[in-house]
């Protein structure tokens, strides 16, 4: 199935196959979710079929809107999609930019709709395996030391949320005392 994602070329908004946004490092709409509970945060390590950064951990959720789709729609399906988390409230944080390399040729330019949310203990998680290899919850300030240690386990992106926008993600919470 050839998914097109949102994509800004010559400050024109259209359609553009996702595959070639990343090779041609094309600026485009993406979704990142970040879920909470009791200080941890929840992240995924991606599928090694995924076509990049296979293997590596990210936040709990990213991904790229459909076109015409909101940031907090796409948000909720991706969230049930990849990990089979529903009725979850989500919190829109803010609009970011950046641009990673992200190995095999390829480049994220994103202009990331950032969504945080607080997560019941006993809520259920259901992964895709196409999506999702594994999760794990972390304190944050465990998650920076693993990041320092052994920054090519995480996901370039997730690595730039941590170093750039961690304040307003976590707005002070779940950040060592």
């Amino acid at each position: 199935m050839t998914i097109y994602i949102p994509t800004w070329i010559n400050g024109i908004l259209q359609p553009v196959e996702k595959l070639a946004a990343h090779q041609r490092g094309l600026r485009h709409k993406a979704v990142s979710v970040f879920l909470l509970r009791d200080g941890d945060v929840l992240l995924q390590r991606r599928a090694l079929s995924k076509y990049h950064t296979p293997g590596l951990w990210a936040n709990t959720c990213c991904t790229h809107p459909m076109w015409e789709e909101s940031g907090l729609d796409c948000a909720l399906r991706r969230l049930d999609e990849e990990l089979g988390i529903t009725g979850v409230e989500l919190e829109y944080r803010d609009t970011v930019e950046y641009r990673a390399d992200v190995g095999e040729g390829l480049i994220e330019h994103e202009v990331v709709d950032i969504f945080v949310g607080e997560m019941p203990r006993d809520a259920p998680l259901d992964m895709n395996p196409d999506e999702v290899m594994e999760t794990r919850w972390t304190p944050l300030a465990t998650l920076n030391d693993e990041v320092a240690a052994k920054p090519d386990e995480f996901t370039p992106w997730l690595r730039i949320y941590l170093d750039q926008y961690a304040e307003l993600i976590f707005d002070g919470r779940g950040q060592a005392e």
